[in-house]
């Protein structure tokens, strides 16, 4: 787990722009339009792209893409690409509702990333990821290796291998526009702008609908037990709060996830603890294990979210920058009504 900051977005100011141009780069990628009409078969230039920090060349939309983790995965079927698809892998989650009938049309090559020689075996023509270890030696190989055999490898730009390369803080936009490049790659670009789009105006009326509801204090609570992983300041929750009006019981914490103490999480006492809820198995992963720990736990259940059952839940996949960002901010708004209402 890993959580790269997004930054404050407001829509009818940055998110505006990214919905009006869906088809540019995302930030840490540059590229020249496609010629040809999006969503045809009809010849275009190739796409040209730096992502980060490597060039990527694709010089048609690609038929055999392989996406090496769930979020990627997500995006990709979003875009109506299943059929173009022959793998992908590392699920961490149940996949969205309204994208399970194609995510079981694409053949899945590993639980966890797949290694060199198999995603080798499924002959990609593209390969994509939001997580830089997919492209680690001992999983897929590196992107330089995948395109020195002539297939191009696009990493988002909040997880670049080089870490001086991921921007400090990563905005809604820089989904958005991630979003755009995958479409102007597979010459779906206007698939890709109206997915943003209603993006933006999912994200608006969240906020609109939250309204006042967020004055609260949130501790955000990933996994662990004994030492909580809990989100301090700069990363995807932190954005989520400040988004809907919520503060952050630890935005004192320089990093994105710490390691807590629950005396120390005793005195700041949150109003509300968001809960990440984790299919992995992991010691206090699911969210029904985080309540029975909390419950249980002689200093834990004593603070004022656990004794009023002040819980909010959301996926863990919710948690990192992807197509599940908005409706992380959805679930937490509604969260924050209902706990109010």
């Amino acid at each position: 787990m890993k959580i790269i900051p997004i930054g404050m977005v407001v829509c009818l100011v940055a998110v505006l722009t990214a919905c009006g141009s869906a088809g540019g780069a995302s930030s840490g990628t540059t590229g020249a339009p496609a010629s040809g009409t999006s969503g045809t078969s009809a010849a275009r230039a190739a796409t040209e792209l730096t992502s980060c920090g490597l060039p990527l060349r694709v010089t048609a939309p690609p038929r055999r893409a392989v996406s090496m983790e769930q979020n990627a995965t997500e995006i990709m079927l979003t875009l109506g690409l299943a059929d173009r698809m022959v793998g992908t892998a590392y699920r961490t989650d149940p996949v969205l509702d309204e994208l399970r009938s194609d995510y079981d049309k694409v053949p899945v090559l590993a639980a966890q990333y797949p290694g060199r020689e198999a995603l080798l075996a499924a002959t990609p023509d593209f390969v994509y990821s939001m997580r830089a270890s997919a492209y680690a030696p001992d999983a897929g190989g590196t992107r330089k290796d995948l395109a020195a055999l002539g297939v191009p490898a696009y990493l988002s730009s909040n997880d670049c291998e080089d870490r001086a390369l991921i921007p400090a803080a990563v905005s809604f936009d820089a989904v958005f526009a991630e979003i755009g490049d995958i479409a102007k790659i597979f010459d779906v670009e206007e698939r890709g702008r109206k997915v943003v789009d209603d993006l933006c105006r999912r994200l608006e009326a969240a906020r609109t609908a939250a309204g006042t509801a967020g004055k609260v204090k949130l501790m955000w609570y990933y996994s662990g037990t004994k030492t909580p992983a809990i989100a301090g300041r700069g990363g995807l929750p932190d954005t989520i709060g400040t988004f809907l009006g919520a503060g952050n019981a630890f935005s004192d914490i320089t990093q994105q996830w710490a390691e807590g103490d629950w005396e120390t999480i005793a005195e700041r006492d949150p109003d509300v603890i968001v809960l990440a809820d984790l299919t992995r198995g992991g010691d206090g992963d699911s969210a029904e294990a985080k309540k029975a720990f909390l419950r249980s736990d002689p200093v834990a259940s004593k603070l004022t979210a656990v004794r009023n059952d002040r819980f909010i839940v959301v996926p863990g996949s919710s948690m990192d920058p992807s197509i599940r960002s908005v409706s992380a901010v959805e679930q937490v708004g509604r969260g924050l009504r209902d706990l109010d209402g």
